[in-house]
């Protein structure tokens, strides 16, 4: 088969579309012949040498992937050869095949194109495990999603909608304010011109900045807040006043998903597909794509996601 090697860590150029060896299925795996894949911010870290996979994983970019069952590995029951789904991976998603375990793959939701579907499996479980297991998102509550125009942001905003809290998004610039607004949004905040703290208070926030907002992500908790931290955009290291969380009685929580253990994925996918898959084919919750490219293009779909300027997901097609 073909995949997206990356020759060394560096620029977009890197990426490769090139031929490498077939993987083949382990007992309660499924192989997937691949329809699309989805860029993520974790593939750019990869390519530029952060954020090398998990020991088993394929070393190839690529966290989630659509397309159909071409085999079952021993023991893997409740799909068929020839399904279409889409699924949550470790690593491996720029190739035309993957392997991967059987608990993290999802059925393509119904009235869900299939390369559309490929936009989901990252998103979902991303913003299902922070905003609501973990973090407890009720009706009524008010959540704060930090880049509202990402993958990430345009699925948190519809779905804390459609579970009934409010929702209050940062932006940079006004296209993106008014697609958020499309999505959901109560309010947008354009984060060059005003201060997203003056906003709240807020009971929940997802942020994938890091160490740049962390102060401001503190000052900005309701009493009883719970800031989310899912990525490090804005660095590692920052000061914490452990006394304004005392104060408030907050709590700062940082996740990774890619490194979980099979059996935690298993059980936010179950979450899934149980909580977000049915607004999904209600149409309450939609995938928000920006645009695709063939994946031997990858190095052009890197780009534009560099470049901060899109909308929603930014698709690979085989």
């Amino acid at each position: 088969m073909q995949a997206i090697v990356i020759r060394e860590p560096g620029e977009a150029d890197v990426l490769e579309w090139t031929e490498v060896p077939d993987p083949a299925p382990k007992p309660g795996e499924v192989l997937i012949d691949v329809v699309a894949s989805a860029v993520n911010r974790a593939d750019v870290m990869q390519r530029r040498g952060f954020y090398p996979p998990p020991q088993d994983a394929p070393p190839y970019p690529g966290l989630e992937v659509s397309g159909r069952v071409a085999e079952l590995g021993p023991g893997v029951t409740g799909l068929s050869v020839g399904d279409e789904v889409c699924a949550l991976l470790a690593g491996g998603g720029y190739a035309e095949r993957v392997a991967v375990p059987a608990a993290q793959v999802l059925p393509v939701p119904r009235g869900v194109d299939v390369v559309e579907a490929a936009g989901l499996p990252e998103v979902a479980c991303t913003v299902w495990s922070n905003v609501f297991m973990h973090a407890g998102l009720r009706e009524g509550e008010t959540l704060l999603v930090h880049g509202g125009g990402s993958g990430i942001g345009t699925h948190a905003i519809q779905l804390a909608k459609a579970r009934g809290a409010r929702v209050v998004t940062t932006v940079g610039s006004a296209r993106k304010a008014e697609r958020c607004r499309d999505l959901g949004a109560d309010v947008t905040v354009n984060y060059r011109e005003e201060d997203f703290v003056e906003h709240g208070p807020y009971d929940v926030i997802l942020d994938v900045i890091g160490a740049k907002y962390l102060a401001r992500n503190v000052d900005a908790l309701a009493a009883g807040g719970r800031l989310m931290v899912i990525g490090l955009q804005g660095g590692r290291k920052a000061e914490l006043d452990i006394g304004k969380l005392l104060a408030k009685r907050a709590r700062v929580h940082a996740t990774a998903l890619r490194s979980r253990p099979v059996e935690e994925k298993a059980e936010i996918v179950a979450g899934v597909r149980e909580n977000v898959w049915p607004l999904l084919e209600s149409r309450e919750v939609r995938p928000v794509i920006d645009r695709s490219f063939p994946m031997a293009d990858a190095a052009s779909a890197h780009r534009l996601l560099e470049e901060s300027g899109h909308v929603g997901k930014i698709l690979l097609t085989v």
